[in-house]
């Protein structure tokens, strides 16, 4: 049985640095990442840390972002940004482009895709409307 992290499979605290790091250039270069790349601070030096700290927990390996900063709350730290559809999708497409870089098996980055696309949809907070303007909470959860 294999037992290994994602973390471990990423290559450990150098892989999740190289994935932060990608991450956060493809939000600074694409364009299609141009509204949230607006909402974060001139340098992204900070969110490249937090990213980093939290990620290595997430993906199974040292809690640094716990140790550091506390239980992360992540909804609660993100209510203060306007995040809907469009933020995800930029969201996602600075991390898909960031997987697509790594040197890494495509089940973990199904898996690893799957896993931030579902967290990157639960920071959403703002409502959408359907096409005849009505009011859609939240679709899908």
């Amino acid at each position: 049985m294999n037992d290994q992290t994602p973390y471990d499979m990423l290559g450990g605290e150098a892989g999740v640095q190289q994935l932060v790091e990608r991450f956060y250039d493809a939000m600074e270069s694409e364009t299609q990442a141009s509204h949230i790349r607006a909402m974060h601070a001139k340098s992204l030096r900070a969110s490249r840390e937090k990213l980093f700290l939290f990620l290595s927990g997430w993906l199974g390996g040292p809690d640094l972002y716990v140790q550091k900063y506390g239980h992360p709350m992540l909804r609660r730290r993100h209510m203060p940004f306007a995040i809907g559809k469009q933020e995800r999708d930029q969201w996602m497409h600075c991390m898909r482009k960031a997987l697509d870089d790594m040197p890494i098996d495509a089940q973990l980055k199904a898996r690893l895709e799957q896993a931030f696309l579902a967290t990157a949809d639960h920071m959403r907070n703002q409502p959408e409307h359907t096409e005849d303007g009505r009011l859609k909470i939240f679709p899908g959860r």
